[in-house]
């Protein structure tokens, strides 16, 4: 096939005129009177298609002849119109045809759809692989860019917007502007950060964000919104959307549904959503699935380590999973590997992981244990568990006088908690040490599994006894493997860690796109 930049028309300020009636099959002259109707009125006809049920046609006009056009129709067909055999003749404004030439129709138009473009009209000369798509005039330029990458190889852009700049998600598009060039020349695909939000306001740049994204988020004077990210997505036709939620937000996830519905894909650091009611989780799936979009979300537990998709595989394989167990917090695995090592006291080592920025926002949300709990049951729901979190034990590190106080507050009273952990800490059996586990176990077969938080005492030696730094070890026991667990260790936090894992599930959706 010889492609050159020429094969692809496009004609803009079109109008469908749709002509339906009962079963025109067999119907002598109809198409005749017709076009004789319109060559009267010196109507230039473009597309023609006919449906297969022979009872209509739909004709491509110029927009300026659409209303002559319906005129004239309907003085043709007056007596057919009377009768019931004619029954609408109206028309379709603000379209636009594109025409090109293609080997393979059915992977464009399935492009299309991943994008919510569907054609209004569709005619194909078979024998010179010719094909004509009439859309509406809002998804024109969008539709061309698509075509235009499919046959010409040219490389795909998708554009990205990320809500959340604090340290995964600036962290985030430091690595995305720096990989660009590379991930173009090597993957074909142009990553493009069109839209940065923060709580207060939202920034946009379609020609992509370059190294000086932070002042343009600052001067912006855009209310951060979820229909200003839509509306801007729209009116400007980008293709291959994709959203990063790098929020901590309960409110945020609320748009998850919105964000399929409009055409995005959604990445996501957030665990909110995935712990949220079991009716929720499923309704997002439903959505998801009607809407052709996907939901990656790989570092909700493990940061970078590839947990999720290594249980999703081996639970899709039958794969019978019967206990998942660990230390799941790299916060909480860089507090008690140095608590139980140093002299220091506890609150001088959250205070350290804070300034790292190993902790949540709020590191109650760590010390509480919420964190861990929500990893636990993310991972009890890949097994199709229905478990909700009110059924998780959780042991909270946090004295119940410090739960509902001011993070300022909590965080200036934070050595209220030194003389508890020493005594913990004294208690233990000799050459032990302390860590925070996560242990999904039970018949997990059944409905629901047990779901356990827990402060333990271990010996040093043990598996997770030489846990490391901030490093977190998840051990998967299987039926297959017995006693000899699959085990997943490495960082379990970090910024950059976090953000690098966010990267490879934009990629994962970048290469399917």
């Amino acid at each position: 096939m010889k492609n050159n930049a020429n094969e692809i028309k496009f004609l803009k300020n079109r109008s469908i005129i749709k002509f339906e009636g009962e079963d025109f099959l067999g119907e002598i002259g109809i198409d005749g009177r017709v076009f004789k109707a319109l060559t009267f009125a010196r109507i230039s006809v473009g597309v023609i298609s006919q449906q297969a049920v022979e009872n209509g046609l739909s004709i491509l006009v110029h927009e300026d002849d659409s209303e002559k056009a319906v005129n004239c129709l309907i003085e043709e067909f007056a007596a057919e119109r009377k009768s019931g055999k004619v029954s609408q003749i109206y028309s379709i404004n603000n379209v636009s045809v594109i025409g090109f030439v293609a080997d393979d129709l059915n992977k464009i138009l399935s492009e299309l759809a991943r994008n919510n473009i569907f054609p209004l009209l569709l005619n194909q000369n078979s024998s010179e692989k010719r094909i004509n798509i009439v859309v509406t005039s809002s998804q024109d330029e969008k539709s061309k860019n698509i075509i235009e990458s499919e046959i010409f190889k040219k490389p795909k852009t998708v554009h990205l917007a990320i809500i959340g700049h604090g340290n995964v998600g600036k962290t985030l598009i430091e690595q995305v502007l720096h990989s660009s060039e590379e991930i173009k020349r090597r993957k074909n695909i142009h990553l493009k950060v069109v839209a940065v939000a923060n709580s207060r306001k939202i920034a946009f740049n379609k020609k992509g964000f370059d190294d000086k994204w932070s002042d343009e988020v600052f001067a912006s004077e855009r209310s951060s919104g979820i229909d200003e990210l839509i509306n801007f997505s729209k009116e400007n036709q980008l293709e291959n959307l994709i959203v990063v939620d790098n929020t901590a937000s309960v409110d945020f996830v609320k748009n998850y549904h919105a964000l399929a519905e409009n055409g995005f894909d959604v990445v996501s650091s957030n665990k909110i959503f995935n712990t949220l009611p079991i009716e929720e989780y499923r309704k997002l799936r439903y959505t998801l699935n009607k809407n052709n979009k996907r939901y990656l979300y790989e570092t909700n537990v493990g940061a970078g380590l590839p947990l999720i998709d290594t249980i999703k595989l081996l639970h899709l394989s039958g794969e019978n999973i019967t206990r998942i167990k660990g230390v799941f917090s790299g916060t909480l695995s860089y507090v008690f590997n140095n608590f139980s090592l140093r002299d220091d006291k506890f609150s001088a080592i959250v205070n350290e992981a804070l300034e790292k920025g190993f902790t949540e926002p709020d590191p109650r949300e760590d010390l509480s244990g919420n964190d861990v709990a929500r990893k636990l049951l993310i991972l009890a729901r890949e097994l199709d568990l229905i478990n909700e979190f009110n059924d998780i034990s959780i042991q909270n590190l946090v004295p119940e006088a410090l739960l509902s106080v001011s993070k300022r507050e909590f965080l200036s009273r934070l050595d209220e908690l030194d003389r508890e952990y020493e005594k913990i800490k004294k208690n233990q059996e000799p050459d032990h040490v302390l860590r925070y586990v996560g242990d999904l176990h039970g018949d997990l077969q059944k409905e629901k599994g047990e779901l356990d938080v827990k402060l333990i005492s271990v010996p040093a030696t043990s598996a997770l006894g030489q846990l490391k730094g901030s490093d977190s070890i998840f051990e998967i026991y299987t039926e297959s493997y017995g006693e000899h667990p699959i085990v997943i260790m490495g960082a379990g936090a970090g910024a950059k860690v976090t953000a690098r894992g966010v990267f490879g599930d934009i990629l994962r959706l970048s290469e399917t796109k």
